[in-house]
Order: C-alpha cells, then structure tokens, then sequence
C-alpha cells in the first residue's frame, strides 16, 4: 500500500527538497528549502545545507558566528504562515474550526470557495486524503496560481484529490452529493443557492467572514432560503501564556479577531426548518428589518 501524497516528506533524515525550519535562541523562525552546495546565510554567520542533508530532524546546527539553530521540518500551520501570499491566508486557528465542525473526515467530498493563497486547501486535502475529493475555486487566476504552487510545493507536488477552478462558483459549480462547502468570500449569501442543490442532506455548509455585517446577513440568509437547520455562529481567540518559574501568566499579546464561522447542516429536500423557539431582543427586528423573520 502507498503512502498517503506527501507522508514521506514528514518523517525520516532532512533530504534535498525538503523545507527546514530553523529556531533562533529568540525563538525566531527562518524557513528554506534544502539544496545541495548551497549555504544558509544569517547576519550571525552562514553554514553549508550540506550540514542538514542525511541528518536527522531535531538536529542542532553552528553557523560560522557559532550561533546554534535548531533545525525541524516546518508543520503545516507554520508553512501557511510563511508561504508566499497573494490573499490573506486563514489562520491556522481557524483552519483547526473549520477541520473539526465542518467535520471534515478521510475521503470527504468537499467544495471550497476563495481558495486565497492555499492554506485552507492544505489543510482540507490532508484531512481527506487520497481518496476524497477537494474541488476549489477562485475568481482571480493571479491568486489560484500562487495557490496552487503553495500546495504543490507542500505535498511534493500535485494531489491527487485535487481540482482547482479559476471562475465564480455560482456560475461554474457542477459538483453533486457534496458532503461539505466552505465559502470564504465576501459576499458567501451570493452563492447559498447553488451550494444548497450540491450538498447531500445532512452534509455541513461551512462560511468564514470578516466583520459583523457579513455574518448578520450570511446567518439570516442561510435562515432565509429555508433548507438548512439552524445556523451557528461564533469566533475563537487564541491567548499563549509565558511560564518561567515562578512567573507564570498569560502573554501580553494575543490571536484576537481573524473572521467569524458559521455552520448549517443541510436538510433533506420538502422539510422545514422547525420553528425557532428563541425570543429574540427587544428591539432585534426594527421597523427597517427585510429579514425572513420580518412580521
């Protein structure tokens, strides 16, 4: 049995190709790529790749400043942070979200929208694997090129489980019995309709946005158009804690606000949503209200 694409650059001794990260002692990252007879440069002195290749990951190395660095292969939240960008990338914070309540399981059928600079699209193939099937799109082909060779250059080259569209996916999306969609766009409402024909009852419409009036309307969209089950919404935050004997607290910075998450899980075709037995605010659906809760 093959391994899965890419296992093989995860494990065993630094090989030509491989990405490395090195770790300063302040903790500072610098990411290349290993080729033989060529030399890593650092203010603080150089050493040869040579030094890494056959060695085994974990390895500590000297430049010619005899600063040591510490020489690991990048994980995946790491590489997305340090991959070239033509969009914002989706945090890794929320690429573990959308992975874990999207619930996105080994040879899922998945469609995702706004493919970005690829990060979300690494981390949805590695948890379908080979046999799933991602189908991305993404309306600029500047972006869907930089994404593509992100992916490429994490998995060792093409997926097999992947197809990448460069058009918009309310016009172009031909895909059936979906089991997930994940719309990272402006305006996610926009291609509700043609998401709801693709997914199979029960399967997962996942949307991240960016501020307040996007989620509003995504959320009593998705209310709207009458076939999914009730929307959740929410954000995470991330907050790392410095522990150094007796000074144990929580750091001074924080991953605040990167987008919000909505999930709505589709229903069979001829069902209603049951009814909402919420009461909503005072004052939540004024007179300039046109949602579908509107009288």
């Amino acid at each position: 049995m093959s391994e899965p694409t890419g296992a093989a650059r995860r494990r065993g001794p630094f090989q030509v190709g491989d990405q490395v990260q090195l770790t300063d002692p302040k903790g500072r990252h610098y990411t290349f790529t290993l080729e033989a007879g060529k030399q890593f440069h650092t203010h603080k002195g150089a050493f040869p790749h040579d030094e890494l290749i056959g060695a085994p990951e974990g390895s500590v190395v000297r430049t010619t400043g005899n600063v040591a660095y510490l020489a690991l292969r990048p994980l995946l939240p790491d590489y997305v942070l340090s991959m070239p960008r033509g969009a914002a990338v989706v945090y890794p914070k929320d690429a573990g979200q959308i992975l874990a309540f999207a619930d996105i399981f080994a040879g899922a059928r998945v469609v995702e929208a706004g493919v970005g600079s690829g990060s979300l699209s690494a981390f949805l193939l590695r948890a379908i694997g080979d046999q799933g099937m991602l189908h991305s799109y993404e309306r600029r082909a500047d972006f869907a090129e930089i994404a593509q060779a992100n992916v490429e250059r994490y998995f060792g080259g093409p997926h097999p489980a992947w197809q990448l569209t460069v058009g918009d996916l309310q016009d172009n999306l031909s895909d059936t019995d979906v089991d997930r969609v994940i719309l990272d766009m402006l305006a996610p409402w926009e291609c509700l309709e043609a998401v709801s024909k693709a997914l199979v009852p029960g399967g997962i419409l996942c949307c991240y946005v960016a501020t307040t009036t996007q989620l509003a309307r995504t959320v009593e969209s998705i209310r709207e158009i009458g076939c999914f089950a009730e929307p959740q919404p929410w954000e995470s935050m991330i907050r790392n804690w410095h522990v150094e004997g007796l000074a144990v607290r929580p750091d001074h910075r924080m991953i605040g606000h990167t987008g919000f998450l909505v999930t709505a899980r589709r229903l069979a075709d001829g069902v209603e949503p049951p009814m909402r037995r919420r009461r909503p605010a005072k004052g939540a659906y004024g007179d300039d209200y046109e949602g579908p809760n509107k009288g």
